[in-house]
């Protein structure tokens, strides 16, 4: 998949079905590794902000299982190119552990999906999806990567898949290596080359001295 094409249709849509349901009842645990302790207080941020996060990342959420198929489907969505890294490269996994913590409402849905991913894959491939190979992960994604080409009975995966690609999307493109990757330069203080001379010259400017 084109990774640019990978943020088109950030559709995010509820999953219902049972199967899905039941997939969300596993309970949340508590890490054993201690959270990461603070090296210094973040610029612009309440204490209680910080409190908040550090209680989050010391959450599990989804299970080693889950986590290596978001891993997969996250590679799938942006893989590795000549421009950048991979959505694993730049820690999206750990950015949609986060996020769903962060914003409960997204629990419900991926865990379910997950669970739908698997279940397609077992009825179709006798495996689960990060057990498939390759050319067959690839075959399940066409199935519900594209919403309006998609069969009616695939809705659920299409629903998933559209917020698994919204949530890796967003998580990569707010990192250093997916800003390099859309070449977004932004502002650098303390540099400032002047107005580009396509402005000037736009305005009839291009002898003015500024």
């Amino acid at each position: 998949m084109n990774r640019r094409d990978s943020i088109k249709a950030l559709g995010i849509t509820a999953l219902s079905t049972a199967v899905l349901v039941e997939a969300c009842k596993q309970p949340e645990t508590k890490t054993e590794v201690a959270a990461p302790k603070e090296t210094a207080k973040e610029a612009g941020r309440e204490q209680w902000e910080m409190d908040r996060d550090k209680n989050l990342k010391s959450e599990t959420f989804f299970t080693k299982h889950e986590m290596a198929t978001i891993t997969v489907l996250a590679d799938i969505i942006i893989p590795k190119d000549d421009v950048s890294g991979s959505a694993s490269d730049a820690k999206v996994p750990e950015f949609i552990e986060f996020i769903v913590k962060d914003i409960p409402d997204h629990k419900v849905p991926m865990r379910g999906g997950l669970k739908w991913l698997d279940i397609y894959c077992f009825n179709k491939f006798h495996k689960s999806f990060i057990e498939a190979s390759e050319s067959e992960q690839i075959s399940v994604v066409d199935e519900i990567a594209y919403p309006k080409k998609a069969r009616s009975e695939m809705q659920a995966g299409v629903a998933f898949f559209n917020r698994m690609r919204d949530l890796t999307a967003s998580g990569f493109y707010t990192t250093e290596i997916g800003v390099k990757d859309i070449g977004y330069a932004g502002n650098a203080p303390n540099q400032w080359a002047g107005v580009p001379d396509d402005v000037l010259k736009k305005y009839g400017m291009q002898n003015v001295k500024i």
